[in-house]
């Protein structure tokens, strides 16, 4: 008899009613209870006190999945593991249960336990911290990825395969689609008559799948096992995280549930270790602004920011940059929230806001550490922007995004937060502004005829590049392109992204804006171009003449 119908013998008003008298008496009496009760079940018994249970068996379940659920493992003979419960005919722990036969290839023996005898129990786990080897529902095998990866030619497959593969392979499924479609997120949502699966493919987001909603408790229960989160909490957000080890890289996932109408929805992002390779080179500037940024970099101090809203790339700016100054004889230390990438030779500080350890307060410490370089990921308060300001000031060179439209928006976002315009003026090397678009897949790339209107709209914004750019552009003899899908991009016609950039950076003039008592970012913006500065939308319409993007991913994106 498999452990699931050894379970479900137990109507659930039983159960609640013999859980009520558990609380009225003593330790000896609810043994002899429990005893009677399993025997009602047609389950095991077993007093755990003094039991020897070997170390090798208690790690089985991770300690936190034995406190969450209240189940031990405590013997195994052959294929056979032997788990106790203290209530072992809850959904989550039967979930568990089936988890763990498919991830070990063991065949489960639940055991009715008392609370008196899993506390025991539980207390050995401080006797074995050297033994890290979980088996329970946290094993994702570089074979496994590889073959749903053989498998899956494009992300149209994997709504049949899922069809074909047990639950516990579900989610290593969904992360082999997620890799061969370069996604950075995979969606599971709850609904109320079905659970959607969503990818976000280059920054936009494509329905994948549909699984039976009743296959959810199971699903999201594997997903919290994998992401060491509790099983038990259901109506809180947690945060979790887990490592995919594959040939050639590794994947960490970083994994959010949050409760919903219908359950809980879940969201992994993969953070692709291959990413960390980029440079400068490799982020899409051109011409100027890329000579630009180079001579910024190398300065021994002042400040460097990159704008733009959340997903425009900015904190991977700040890392090819890092990339690019890295070296022995140079003391880097970064201040993230969270740390998404490890980056060799490089100390990351993450915040912890929970722990009062804020950008402000580790921003001051890490001056203490006597950095070359300092990236803070983000400055948001009064605070910090000071500490960062003076920090330009005295011998560092301090990298920073900030959430402002454009590059001329910067400014007077910080004389708002309280930056004496005095020392913001020579603090700052430069200001970026940035975007992602996506790439045409060039297997499929062909040649397209824009509407007039947008046409005009083109010529009316390319015709605004200043001469002093180095750019120039016949308004007469201007061609675009589209992807029309192919295998190559999964028929979405786009295939990866590549930033749209506009670089402004200090002068005379705009000195003399931050310093006078009317700072408007129009006005800046007219100094940028005086000056030869590409605004975002321009930059990105020379891509599109260059075949690398669209002109609606263009206009989209900024407009």
């Amino acid at each position: 008899m498999s452990s699931k119908q050894h379970l479900q013998v137990a109507p659930e008003e039983a159960q609640e009613k013999f859980k009520e008298k558990m609380v009225e008496i003593g330790i000896k009496d609810q043994e002899r209870a429990v005893q009677r009760h399993a025997d009602e079940l047609r389950l095991g018994y077993i007093n755990l006190k003094g039991f020897p249970i070997a170390p090798e068996i208690l790690v089985m379940i991770q300690e936190g999945v034995a406190r969450d659920l209240k189940v031990i493992a405590f013997f195994r003979e052959g294929n056979e593991v032997r788990i106790g419960a203290v209530d072992p005919a809850n959904d989550q722990v039967i979930n568990f249960m089936e988890n763990l036969t498919a991830d070990a290839k063991v065949s489960i023996v639940p055991y009715l336990i008392s609370e008196h005898s899993f506390d025991l129990a539980v207390k050995l786990y401080a006797a074995v911290p050297k033994i890290k080897k979980f088996t329970a529902g946290v094993q994702i095998s570089p074979e496994d990825i590889i073959n749903f990866k053989q498998n899956l030619k494009t992300i149209h497959d994997i709504d049949e395969k899922l069809k074909e593969v047990s639950l516990t392979q579900v989610i290593t499924l969904l992360i082999a689609g997620a890799i061969i479609s370069r996604s950075s997120d995979i969606h599971i949502e709850a609904e109320e008559k079905e659970v959607m699966i969503r990818y976000r493919i280059d920054g936009v987001l494509h329905e994948i799948a549909h699984l039976p909603v009743e296959d959810w408790k199971k699903i999201i229960s594997r997903i919290k096992l994998l992401a060491h989160l509790k099983l038990n909490i259901i109506e809180k957000p947690q945060d979790g995280r887990l490592t995919i080890y594959l040939e050639k890289e590794t994947i960490d996932v970083r994994v959010s549930t949050l409760p919903t109408a219908f359950g809980e929805s879940a969201v992994m992002r993969l953070l692709m270790s291959s990413a960390l390779g980029l440079k400068i080179d490799d982020l899409g500037m051109r011409g100027k602004a890329l000579e630009i940024i180079r001579k910024q970099v190398r300065r021994p101090n002042g400040m460097i920011l990159t704008t733009g809203p959340t997903g425009s790339g900015k904190t991977t700016t700040l890392y090819a940059f890092l990339t690019t100054l890295n070296k022995p004889e140079i003391n880097i230390i970064t201040l993230e929230n969270p740390i998404e990438y490890h980056l060799n030779g490089v100390n990351q500080s993450q915040v912890d806001e929970e722990k009062d350890y804020s950008f402000a307060k580790g921003l001051r410490s890490i001056l203490r550490q006597d950095p070359d370089i300092v990236m803070v990921g983000e400055v948001r308060d009064g605070e910090t922007v000071e500490i960062a300001v003076n920090a330009a000031l005295t011998g560092h060179l301090v990298l920073s995004t900030l959430h402002t439209n454009d590059a001329a928006g910067a400014i007077p976002r910080l004389l708002a937060l309280g930056v004496k315009a005095f020392l913001l003026a020579p603090a700052l090397n430069a200001i970026i502004g940035q975007r992602l678009v996506r790439r045409i897949c060039q297997s499929c790339k062909i040649p397209i005829t824009v509407s007039q209107e947008t046409m005009e709209r083109i010529k009316e914004t390319l015709s605004k590049i200043p001469t002093n750019s180095g750019e120039k552009i016949n308004l007469d003899d201007l061609h675009f392109y589209k992807g029309q899908g192919c295998d190559k991009c999964q028929s979405i016609g786009y295939k990866g992204r590549i930033g749209i950039y506009e670089v402004l950076t200090m002068n005379s003039d705009i000195e003399k804006i931050i310093l006078s008592t009317q700072v408007s970012e129009y006005d800046i913006r007219a100094i940028a171009a005086k000056y030869g500065m590409i605004t975002m939308v321009q930059d990105g319409l020379l891509k599109a003449l260059e075949g690398i993007t669209t002109v609606d991913e263009v206009f989209e994106k900024i407009e």
